[in-house]
């Protein structure tokens, strides 16, 4: 078994603010966040532990996500399943995907172990096919763990962008131990939907068993993605696409891709990268989005999150987000991606409340940009990344090759939990 909880730190006490020209730190107070309708305190800590860590020569490890298996663990506590892959060096490749676990909430975890169903299957002209960009999730109905991510075709460590990238998933039976090989989700429209990704994505399990699944695409040759939210079946072995809502576009450089939906007081909000900038959306039915607009702090300057993931972190009493931003005395990082922040969202206006952003994962020369977040149980919501050891001149700052859970606390039960897999 593998030792978690190897290096920890523990966020106690009352909020302060971070400064946003780089005088982020993370606080020695445990957080307070006000619900405006019971004018109660959400309070929660935040407790950082390392799964693996290591300085390997031909890969980091990257993409860890998790997903629960309610009541599989020990005292009626989920059993979590962590899905992860090899980043081998060389710009968005990736080996199989490899699994492990955890019966005690992270106290000890199995270690990695490569999964023969999920590894790269051989194609024509010298071409391999993988899937990437997964996250897991539980799909209550079925009592599945469903791993959903997309498909990439690699010659010679490259990706060949002119075959087609689509949502593959895999099924997992925690109690058979088994995982199914790759499907394919098949969509109705081959030349728009060339490449339909739901990739680094949190997606959602509704109560009667459908799914919806944030995806971006395009046709054959399109620079700029667009998103939308597609709504599907799922009988336990295959997931069939329904139908998608209104679709929605961005012009700027690559468009929109690796959009997030959670659901939050009777409205379900989208999250979406650009190039440039975060944009954010909200619904009322999880397939027709109001117009998309950038992300901000509550003061109307830019939340400075760009060309990289934001994922939600979701309780009944609150909305938050979870970021990299510029602004953080983080100059030095690739695109900004390190530290991982939290913010409290303003679900009306739209906005991260600056007052009580925090850190989650502190900033040590690797970057953190592509990370995980679920709620686990009622009690706790954990936030995954592995460090990106790319560049060997940043490790002085003490990264290691961490593979991290920041566990989310809560003062307060989650009552929306049934509603967040």
């Amino acid at each position: 078994m593998i030792r978690g909880r190897g290096w920890r730190v523990v966020v106690l006490g009352v909020i302060s603010t971070v400064m946003a020209e780089g005088n982020a730190r993370a606080a020695d107070a445990k957080t307070q966040t006000v619900d405006r309708e019971s004018t109660r305190v959400l309070d929660y800590e935040i407790k950082l532990d390392t799964v693996v860590k290591g300085i390997h020569k031909d890969f980091c490890w990257f993409h860890p996500r998790v997903g629960p298996v309610p009541g599989a663990g020990r005292n009626g506590r989920p059993a979590v399943v962590m899905t992860l892959q090899k980043h081998l060096h060389i710009s968005d490749f990736y080996s199989g995907l490899s699994s492990l676990r955890t019966d005690d909430m992270g106290a000890t975890w199995t270690p990695p172990v490569e999964r023969p169903e999920l590894a790269w299957r051989k194609a024509a002209d010298d071409m391999v096919i993988g899937v990437c960009d997964c996250t897991p999730g539980w799909h209550a109905k079925s009592g599945r763990l469903l791993v959903i991510g997309c498909s990439v075709y690699y010659r010679k460590g490259h990706q060949v962008d002119a075959r087609p990238s689509r949502t593959n998933y895999t099924v997992h039976d925690p109690k058979a131990g088994t995982w199914s090989t790759w499907r394919e989700i098949e969509m109705p429209d081959d030349k728009t939907f060339f490449m339909c990704r739901s990739a680094c994505s949190q997606w959602l399990s509704e109560p009667n068993g459908t799914l919806l699944l944030p995806i971006y695409f395009g046709g054959r040759g399109v620079k700029a993605a667009s998103v939308a939210v597609m709504r599907c079946s799922f009988d336990g072995k295959e997931i069939k696409y329904v139908e998608h809502g209104n679709v929605m576009k961005l012009d700027v450089d690559r468009g929109l891709c690796e959009p997030s939906i959670t659901f939050f007081k009777d409205r379900y909000y989208l999250t979406i990268r650009n190039d440039r900038k975060g944009y954010v959306t909200v619904s009322d039915d999880g397939l027709h989005f109001a117009p998309i607009k950038p992300w901000t702090f509550d003061d109307g300057s830019d939340l400075g999150s760009y060309n990289t993931q934001q994922h939600w972190v979701t309780h009944s009493d609150g909305l938050f987000l979870t970021y990299t931003r510029r602004g953080a005395n983080n100059d030095h990082m690739f695109r900004h991606r390190a530290p991982l922040f939290i913010g409290q969202v303003d679900p009306e206006k739209l906005c991260v409340i600056r007052k009580g952003e925090r850190i989650l994962i502190p900033e040590r020369g690797a970057s953190l940009g592509n990370f995980g977040a679920i709620a686990i149980d009622e009690r706790e919501t954990w936030v995954t990344v592995a460090e990106g050891m790319f560049w060997p001149k940043l490790f002085k700052r003490g990264a290691e090759g961490a593979v991290f859970v920041a566990r989310v606390v809560w003062s307060r039960p989650n009552r929306l939990l049934s509603r967040l897999r």
